[in-house]
């Protein structure tokens, strides 16, 4: 249970060290904007002609009778709707870091030179091309999951009294999760830690991934509140990163008076960062 304190606080953290660095927190919100309105668009897009969707998808209903036709076709047009919703909210992150590389690397190189004791931020020495390659790859992957967890989920949203208690809350702590492998991914990439690696990382501090990435799975629902704590949920993520990898992390109160602390090394067995 400390972890998921933890992973809690360092949500709060990445949301100080934004409010205390004004422009880097005016430009890491431009790329969820953008996502938010690409969204926004796709989603009015689907609520305007998605009944015409599904109508043309059901021939079969077209000699139902009266209401039955209405009703089994409201009831797929809704279900569309609920899944489109669940995709944009799992791949919001996803999209926004694509939109949003250079602006996100440079906020977390700076959140890692702030808070380390020596200054130095760690970089992947790739060219930015290859960067966005990596980051795109690795997104669909984690996308790709997501959505089979979504489907796996609705599907056990249909048992009686469990799909209307449990999975629910089961969703956020699945969203969570691939919240935070994202976030996390844009300083671990950095640090050469590959899509496995980080996996693996990840489910060995479950907790802490949960405190970190459940609470703003429940907050990315709001997708204006979503664009506006993205920068923060960044900075973040790359202290919770260093955690992960037992790097040292300098802390303070942002008026220089600071002190080293050592965090804890990742528990036995864990992969150590590389290729």
């Amino acid at each position: 249970m400390r972890d998921l304190g933890a992973g809690f606080q360092y949500l709060l953290k990445g949301q100080r060290w934004v409010a205390r660095h004004g422009r880097q927190y005016g430009f890491g919100l431009l790329p969820g904007l953008i996502t938010l309105v690409l969204y926004a668009a796709a989603l009015v897009a689907l609520a305007l002609w998605g009944e015409d969707a599904v109508g043309w998808a059901t021939p079969f209903a077209d000699d139902w009778t009266s209401p039955w036709r209405g009703l089994f076709r409201g009831f797929l047009t809704a279900v569309l709707f609920a899944l489109a919703l669940l995709l944009a909210v799992v791949t919001f992150t996803a999209v926004t870091l694509l939109i949003g590389q250079p602006f996100y690397e440079n906020l977390s190189e700076k959140v890692d030179r702030d808070v380390s004791p020596d200054g130095h931020a760690p970089e992947s020495g790739l060219p930015l091309w290859r960067e966005l390659w990596i980051s795109g790859r690795d997104s669909l992957r984690i996308v790709v999951r997501a959505a089979l967890w979504g489907v796996l989920l609705f599907g056990c949203g249909f048992i009686p009294v469990v799909g209307q208690t449990a999975v629910p809350v089961i969703g956020f702590f699945v969203t969570g999760f691939f919240l935070t492998e994202e976030l996390t991914a844009v300083a671990l990439q950095r640090r050469s830690v590959e899509l496995r690696t980080r996996l693996t990382l990840l489910r060995s501090r479950k907790t802490l991934v949960w405190g970190f990435g459940t609470p703003l799975a429940v907050a990315f629902l709001v997708p204006f509140v979503a664009v506006f704590l993205m920068p923060g949920a960044v900075a973040g993520a790359t202290l919770m990163a260093r955690d992960l990898l037992g790097e040292e992390i300098q802390e303070g109160d942002g008026d220089g008076d600071q002190a080293a602390t050592t965090l804890p090394q990742p528990p036995a067995g864990s992969p150590s960062p590389g290729r």
